[in-house]
C-alpha cells in the first residue's frame, strides 16, 4: 500500500448527463458512458452506484454466486425513500439538487462534484485541491479501483472506522479495511452531521486529513469494480440508526452474560478454574460465567464429528457437569481449522471443504494460539454445505452444555488462497470472520425467537454490528492501559457495535504495575460498562490487593448485578436505535464541542453520565454536558449542563450523574443471575428530576405519560422509588403520580 494517495492514477469524472428520474431513484451516464444512479435510500440517506449491478440494469458476472453469499452486507436493499429532483446551478456549472426534506445530495455536472447539505448548510462536500480526485475511477473503461475526496473542515473530527487505543477522533490516520491491525470497520461519520458507508468486501482505504499530503481532505480508495457509497445526513446518532437498518442489527445476548465472566489462567486446569470461581462465590464476588483459554477444546476428527480435547478434557460430561453445579455458564474455545496431522485432513481436502492455494491442493496455515501452534487447514466457510456442517456440530456442543464459544480467526490470509465462491486477496480476509461469527451466533442462537446467544470473539468485520457483543482488548497493566480500553470500547461503539467487554486487567502484560488504586479504578469502569471479565491469575483477583480494596470491590460488584437490567435493557434498546451501550461525547452531545474533549466520559445507556479515574488520585474533573441537568448518584445533588466540577471520588465508587428526565431501574443484589426473580426483575427505581422518558430496562413494560405538570408511570406495582429533591410520589392503583412536592 503507498504511503500517500496518487491521484494521477485516476481519471476525474468529467461530465454527468441525467436520464431519467423517479422519487427513489435517478439515473446519470458519464461522459465515458458509464451508468450512475442514485437513490434516495432512506430518509437523510443517498446511496451513489457506479459498475453495480443496479447501476448497469446489466447482470454482473458471478453475480449468481454473489446473490447466494452467506455474506450478504446489506440487510435492506432496496430504497424506502423518496426524493425529489431538481435542475441547479451548483458553483457556477450545471448541476442537480436530489431533495429529501431538509436534507440535500448536491451534484455538479462539470467537473463531478458533490455536496451534502442539513437544513440548508453544507456538511460535506468534494474537494477543491486540484491536486486530489474528487471522483474517478483508475480506468474509465475497465474500472478496478474508485477515489472519493473530500473537504475537511478546520478542526473536524472523524468519528468511527472501527476501534482505536489512540484517539476517539480519527483524523491524521490511515485505516485499511482488509489489515487485521487496522482494527477496522466500514462506518465513518462526523458531528458536523454527514456519514459514509463503502458496500463492498474489498479493500477500501480511508487516509483522513493525513499530514504528509492532503492535512484538510479525507481520501477513500475502494478496489472493487463496482462503487456503491451510502452518504448519511443528520445527528450522529441518526447515522447509526440508519446504518443498522441498512446493514443489520444485533442479536440479542443472554441475561447470563451480563454477569461477571472469569477467564482462565495459562497452565491451568478445569479445576483449578471451577476453583477460583468457587472462591469468588464464597467470598461474595458475584460471578455467572468461565471462559477456557485456547487451545480449541475440540477438533474435526474420524467420521466428521467433532471429538473433545481429551488431554484438556478427558471426561466433558464430568467438567461440564461440576460448572453446572456451580450455577456457572461455560465458554469454550472453537475453530474453524482442521489439523494438518489430523486423519480427516485429506478427506476434507478431497471433498473440496477447506481454503485452497494457487495449485488448487488446501493452504496449509502457520501455527496460531487456537491451533495449538500446529499447521492446519481452514474450512471453506462460502460453501454453504460446510457452513451448515460446521454450525449444526457446534449446535451438537452446545447440546452438551457449552453455552458460548469463543473464537478469534481474524489473521491475514494470503492473497493467492481462494474459496469455492471465488472469494480471494481483501475479498477473503474480510469475509472469512464475518462468516465465522455468523456460523457461530446461530449454532448458539438455535430456534430462540429473537436470535439470542453469545459468541466471544475480538475479529471485527462489516455486519459485526449483527453480533450482540465485542470482546475485550488485551492492554497493560497501567493508567495508559484503562485508558486505551475505554477508548476502544468507545470507538467501536461509534462503529456502529452495540457492546463491548472489559478485561479487568490483563495477564499477557506484567501484573507488578497493578495497584490497589488502578485495579479499583479498572473495576469501577468495568462495572459501568457492557460486560466485565476477571481473569483467574494470582495478581489480578479481588482479594490480591488487601481488605480495604477487596471490601471495595464487593461494593462495586454488588453495583454491577443491580444494573443488570438496565445494561440489558440498553443493549435490547440497541436492536431499535443501532445506539450502543457506552456513547461518546460527540457521538451523544455532536453540537457541545466542549464535551467532545473529555473523550474518556461517556453515556453508559440513555441515563448515565459516567466519569473514568484515569490517572491517581481522588480528585476527578467532569464536564456536564449542555442543554441537560444531571443528579450525583452518590449524593442525590443537582448540576447544570455547560459547566466542569472537580469532585473528591473514594475508591469504592465513580462520579456517576444521572440525566435529568430519565429514571434508573435497578435490580437486586445477587451472586449469579440465576437468583434473579424472572417475575420480579426489578427492585427499585431511581428518578433524575420528573420523567419524561420511558426508561431503559429488560423486557422493558414501564410507560410515562405527561399530562397537567406530572407524569404518570405504570408498570411500577410493588417497587421501591426514590423520588430526587422536590419531587413526590403518590401510587394510585396500578399507576404512579409524579409531581412537585406541595
Amino acid at each position: 500500500m503507498p504511503l500517500q494517495f496518487d491521484s494521477s492514477r485516476y481519471q476525474r469524472l468529467e461530465s454527468l448527463s441525467l436520464n431519467t428520474s423517479s422519487p427513489a431513484a435517478i439515473r446519470f451516464t458519464t461522459d465515458q458512458g458509464q451508468a450512475v444512479l442514485v437513490e434516495a435510500s432512506a430518509p437523510g440517506v443517498f446511496r451513489l452506484s457506479m459498475g453495480t449491478p443496479a447501476a448497469t440494469g446489466k447482470p454482473a458476472s458471478g453475480s449468481a454466486t454473489r446473490a447466494a453469499a452467506l455474506h450478504d452486507l446489506l440487510a435492506r436493499d432496496e430504497a424506502i425513500g423518496e426524493a425529489v429532483v431538481e435542475q441547479a446551478d451548483v458553483g457556477g456549472q450545471p448541476g442537480w439538487r436530489i431533495v429529501q426534506g431538509d436534507n440535500v445530495l448536491e451534484i455538479a455536472a462539470h467537473p463531478v462534484r458533490l455536496a451534502l447539505y442539513r437544513k440548508g448548510q453544507q456538511v460535506l462536500a468534494s474537494s477543491a485541491d486540484e491536486d486530489l480526485c474528487p471522483l474517478g475511477t483508475e480506468d474509465a473503461s475497465a474500472p478496478a479501483s474508485w477515489a472519493l475526496c473530500f473537504d475537511l473542515a478546520a478542526g473536524e473530527a472523524v468519528h468511527g472506522l472501527g476501534e482505536s487505543r489512540i484517539m476517539l477522533d480519527r483524523r491524521a490516520e490511515r485505516v485499511v479495511s482488509d489489515e487485521a491491525g487496522s482494527r477496522a470497520l466500514p462506518l465513518a461519520w462526523s458531528p458536523r452531521g454527514w456519514g459514509l458507508y463503502v458496500n463492498t468486501l474489498e479493500s477500501v482505504v480511508h487516509d483522513i486529513g493525513l499530514p504528509e499530503f492532503a492535512p484538510d481532505s479525507y481520501v477513500v480508495t475502494v478496489a472493487d469494480a463496482q462503487l456503491d457509497v451510502f452518504l448519511f445526513v443528520g445527528e450522529p446518532a441518526e447515522i447509526l440508526n440508519q446504518y443498522t437498518q441498512l446493514t443489520g442489527r444485533a442479536g440479542q445476548p443472554t441475561l447470563w452474560s451480563m454477569g461477571a465472566w472469569l477467564h482462565q489462567a495459562a497452565d491451568t486446569g478445569a479445576e483449578q478454574l471451577a476453583s477460583v470461581a468457587g472462591q469468588m462465590r464464597s467470598r461474595g464476588v458475584p460471578v455467572d460465567a468461565v471462559s477456557f483459554r485456547p487451545p480449541a477444546a475440540w477438533e474435526i476428527r474420524a467420521k466428521l464429528n467433532l471429538e473433545w480435547d481429551a488431554a484438556r478434557f478427558p471426561d466433558p460430561r464430568q467438567v461440564l457437569g461440576e460448572f453446572k453445579g456451580l450455577d456457572l455458564k461455560v465458554c469454550a474455545p472453537g475453530f474453524p481449522g482442521v489439523p494438518t496431522h489430523s486423519p480427516m485432513f485429506a478427506e476434507l481436502e478431497d471433498k473440496g471443504w477447506l481454503l485452497t492455494d494457487e495449485t488448487g491442493a488446501a493452504q496449509v496455515f502457520a501455527g496460531v494460539p487456537a491451533s495449538a501452534g500446529g499447521s492446519f487447514g481452514l474450512l471453506d466457510l462460502t460453501h454453504r454445505d460446510v457452513w451448515t456442517f460446521w454450525r449444526d456440530k457446534i449446535r451438537q456442543i452446545m447440546d452438551e452444555g457449552v453455552d458460548a464459544v469463543s473464537c478469534d480467526i481474524q489473521f491475514d490470509i494470503p492473497d493467492g488462497v481462494e474459496a469455492r465462491n471465488g472469494d480471494t486477496g481483501a475479498r477473503l480476509r474480510t469475509a472469512y470472520p464475518m462468516l465465522a461469527k455468523r456460523c457461530l451466533f446461530e449454532a448458539a442462537a438455535w430456534n430462540k425467537t429473537p436470535p439470542e446467544g453469545v459468541v466471544w470473539s475480538r475479529d471485527l468485520f462489516p455486519t459485526g454490528q449483527r453480533l450482540p457483543m465485542q470482546a475485550p482488548v488485551s492492554v497493560p497493566n497501567t493508567w495508559e492501559g484503562l485508558a486505551e480500553s475505554l477508548r476502544a470500547a468507545l470507538t467501536s461503539g461509534a462503529s456502529g457495535l452495540p457492546a463491548h467487554a472489559h478485561d479487568i486487567g490483563s495477564p499477557e502484560h506484567p501484573l507488578g504495575t497493578m495497584t490497589p488504586e488502578l485495579y479499583l479504578r479498572w473495576l469501577a469502569a468495568g462495572v459501568f460498562s457492557s460486560h466485565l471479565r476477571f481473569h483467574a491469575v494470582p495478581g489480578l483477583l479481588p482479594w490480591d490487593f488487601g481488605d480495604e480494596a477487596f471490601q471495595h470491590a464487593q461494593t462495586l460488584m454488588q453495583w454491577r448485578y443491580r444494573l443488570i437490567p438496565y445494561v440489558l435493557g440498553v443493549i435490547e434498546d440497541a436492536a431499535r436505535t443501532g445506539l450502543p451501550v457506552q456513547r461518546s461525547m460527540a457521538l451523544s452531545f455532536p453540537d457541545d464541542p466542549e464535551a467532545h474533549a473529555h473523550e474518556l466520559q461517556y453515556l453508559l445507556g440513555p441515563a448515565l453520565l459516567v466519569v473514568p479515574a484515569v490517572q491517581p488520585g481522588n480528585q476527578i474533573r467532569v464536564y456536564f454536558p449542555k442543554g441537560e441537568a444531571w443528579w450525583d448518584l452518590n449524593t442525590g445533588w443537582r448540576y447544570e449542563g455547560g459547566t466542569s466540577w472537580t469532585f473528591e471520588c473514594g475508591l469504592d465508587r465513580l462520579p456517576v450523574f444521572g440525566r435529568e428526565g430519565h429514571m434508573l431501574c435497578l435490580g437486586p443484589a445477587a451472586q449469579h443471575t440465576g437468583e434473579f426473580n424472572s417475575a420480579r426483575i426489578l427492585d427499585e427505581v431511581w428518578l433524575f428530576g420528573m420523567p419524561v422518558h420511558n426508561p431503559s430496562v429488560m423486557r422493558n413494560k414501564i410507560r410515562v405519560m405527561q399530562m397537567q405538570g406530572s407524569s404518570y408511570a405504570k408498570g411500577l406495582e410493588g417497587l421501591k422509588i426514590l423520588p430526587s429533591e422536590g419531587l413526590e410520589v403518590k401510587r394510585r392503583g396500578a399507576e404512579v403520580r409524579i409531581s412537585r412536592a406541595r
